[in-house]
């Protein structure tokens, strides 16, 4: 499918399947795949938070101070929603921007929910709190390793579907 999937005429359909989906014990929702939500199998965990705990130059590099001082935030309390994290007010840049810079880079997991009062909100948590929330140990693995096997997958699903998305770190 080319574009946005609202506009497909089995919209309502591929939305409850997403929702359903979210929900599932054996998917991982990250921005993992050209910057878009991506939903992760369990059997490619291991690939995909030993990527994202690397802490890598392309992760780290060029993060502005705001970027920064979220994923200080996140990183000394573990989690935090974006209703409870620090922004400073003369900032250019926005915490939803902040967040999302952070969680493309995959710094971070973000999780969105609606608050008590239906505000929208985002759940955002080191790698090490999301684990140990979803009773997770991964299969030890090289960085390199890990990297090889996702592009070799992303590879294929794009002769297959002749795409051209990209992994965050290309």
């Amino acid at each position: 499918m080319r574009g946005s999937w609202w506009s497909h005429p089995l919209a309502q359909v591929i939305f409850q399947v997403n929702e359903r989906l979210e929900d599932h014990n054996d998917v991982l929702l990250t921005k993992l795949v050209s910057g878009k939500v991506t939903f992760v199998h369990r059997k490619l965990w291991s690939e995909v938070v030993t990527i994202a705990r690397a802490r890598e130059d392309w992760q780290m590099k060029k993060l502005s101070p705001p970027v920064s001082s979220l994923l200080a935030q996140i990183d000394s309390a573990g989690s935090l929603t974006t209703a409870e994290a620090v922004w400073p007010r003369q900032s250019k840049m926005k915490l939803g921007d902040a967040a999302r810079k952070l969680e493309s880079r995959l710094l971070v997991v973000g999780t969105q929910f609606h608050s008590e009062s239906g505000a929208h909100l985002k759940l955002l948590e080191t790698w090490d709190h999301w684990m140990k929330r979803r009773k997770f140990k991964p299969a030890k693995i090289s960085v390199e390793a890990a990297k090889e096997q996702l592009d070799i997958k992303l590879e294929r699903l794009n002769e297959k579907d002749e795409a051209s998305a990209k992994l965050p770190w290309h």
